[in-house]
């Protein structure tokens, strides 16, 4: 490993300081007051800076450095930082490195983290979280080629804690399918939502035993709550077991959901209020913390699916009152995203397809109060005219947000220009969609209202589209990602090297 030290871009040129190497800028945004053709630098790497939101959580503030730096060093792990941490390591290891910023107190800055990142020892190679897509052409002499284990093993070691989000969205666009009377469709996303399932959860467990400080940094972070996916795709999955008459398979599937939403549903908020520190903004509050209520109201869905076709009294109950904490939850978590969004400044790198699941939550829980009616007179606890006039209100305010959100997207892609390309959290968008078509639907033939049923069977439709499309531009990203060794290099031990991402847009999470 070569020399890395850090300094200000405006306190040296090269030839005045004599370092002789790679001169990086790691910010996010270009200096003010400087020209480009100015600047006394080689490449500039601004996916690697920290995200818009853990900036101004830390306000360069040097008390919460600590947490700064911990939260940072979680951050270098995740999708948006990959290719540029990659990077910016293969530049270390061949050069001496300067890392520079605009920021006036480099002590304290992202810059010392990033310099205390290079010159740790890094994993085994089937584990290094820093792979990165290769650039044909271009090789490092020395190494070998990563082959499928290791960017197998890579990609768990970064799995996101929002994975399952794909089963969600997979499962909910399969139960509107079904209801649609498209049968084999919704029966080939089923497999699919299955396999994701299978993959993904063992996936979750190895991370966890292998990658424990990790998992645990991530389920103590902001962005905790996308550790729900767990236990509501394995509910959106026991609901849609349900009307194929597979109650065995949708009674286990509810068991392993409901188990994952008592421990997370209750750890995740005791561990944000026990152990994070956090700073005096609300710029952590992000799009995710609505999946708290969801993953109530995903209990409240599988459990009243389930009751009406097996007997007892502990499945009414357990979906009314996942339904009534479901309701709390979003009011609450909607008071804190709002405030978030209204009264603190909002970057469009820093708004996120997450968002949607603020519609997403109020569908769902109209999805429960619908399979709450369906069961038998007095076994809910709740009268039926309050349930269903919740669940109409409810509703209206999904359809209304629909505009505003679809606007907040323009306003992000068009106007803002932050490229469309795929991520993730694009299956935090899915999910609503298709759970919005499917309460339109249900909740129309629940209060016999016909053109209600009519526009919910071409929302079925549109949701299905969707979902094509973001499947399509996963596996296309997928494959454009996948590593592949420089043609006539493989005898010589050569892999390709990391393109420069100087001029590739921030990535978002979910």
């Amino acid at each position: 490993m070569a020399e890395i030290s850090c300094r200000r871009i405006d306190e040296q040129r090269p030839s005045e300081d004599g370092v002789v190497g790679e001169r990086v800028l790691v910010d996010r945004a270009w200096p003010e007051g400087m020209r480009r053709e100015d600047a006394p630098l080689d490449e500039s790497l601004r996916e690697v800076a920290p995200s818009v939101e853990l900036q101004r959580w830390y306000g360069h503030n040097p008390r919460q450095f600590g947490e700064f730096r911990r939260r940072y060093l979680t951050e270098l792990g995740d999708q948006r930082h990959r290719y540029a941490a990659a990077r910016l390591r293969d530049l270390a290891e061949h050069h001496s490195l300067t890392l520079l910023t605009a920021t006036k107190d480099v002590d304290h800055s992202h810059t010392v983290v990033l310099a205390e990142w290079l010159t740790e020892p890094g994993p085994h190679d089937d584990q290094r979280p820093d792979a990165a897509p290769p650039q044909p052409g271009r090789a490092v002499p020395g190494s070998r080629p990563p082959g499928y284990r290791a960017a197998a093993s890579a990609a768990v070691a970064n799995l996101n804690a929002g994975a399952l989000a794909f089963v969600m969205g997979t499962g909910i666009v399969s139960t509107a399918l079904y209801v649609n009377g498209a049968g084999i469709a919704s029966a080939v996303l089923l497999w699919v939502a299955l396999a994701g399932f299978a993959v993904l959860v063992p996936a979750y467990g190895w991370r966890l035993l292998r990658r424990r400080e990790r998992f645990v940094a991530d389920l103590l972070g902001p962005r905790a709550f996308a550790f729900l996916t767990l236990a509501i795709s394995s509910n959106v999955l026991a609901a849609r077991f349900v009307p194929d008459g597979h109650t065995a398979a949708a009674g286990a599937f509810l068991a392993f959901g409901t188990l994952g939403w008592v421990v997370l549903d209750y750890g995740i908020p005791l561990a944000l209020i026990t152990t994070l520190k956090r700073g005096p903004s609300l710029d952590q509050v992000n799009g995710t913390w609505f999946l708290w209520a969801v993953g109530s109201q995903s209990v409240a869905v599988a459990a009243a699916s389930l009751a009406r076709v097996t007997p007892g009294h502990v499945l009414p109950v357990l979906a009314v009152v996942c339904w009534a904490v479901g309701l709390v939850q979003y009011l609450l978590t909607a008071t804190l995203v709002l405030l978030r969004l209204l009264a603190r400044p909002v970057q469009p790198e820093g708004l996120m397809t997450s968002v949607w699941i603020f519609m997403g939550a109020a569908a769902i829980a109209v999805l429960a109060g619908v399979r709450l009616i369906a069961l038998p007179p007095g076994s809910t606890m709740l009268s039926r005219p309050l349930i269903i006039g919740s669940s109409v209100v409810l509703w209206a305010f999904s359809s209304w947000l629909i505009p505003l959100l679809l606007a907040l997207g323009v306003w992000r892609h068009a106007l803002r220009r932050i490229p469309l390309r795929y991520e993730l959290g694009w299956w935090n968008l899915v999910f609503p969609v298709g759970m919005y078509a499917v309460t339109t639907h249900e909740l129309g033939r629940a209060t016999a209202t016909s053109w209600m049923t009519s526009v919910g069977r071409w929302e079925v439709w549109i949701a299905a589209v969707f979902w094509a499309v973001v499947f399509a531009a996963m596996v296309a990203a997928n494959l454009r990602s996948r590593p592949t060794a420089v043609p006539g290099s493989a005898g010589a031990g050569q892999t390709a090297r990391p393109q420069s991402t100087a001029s590739t847009a921030p990535r978002t999470l979910p």
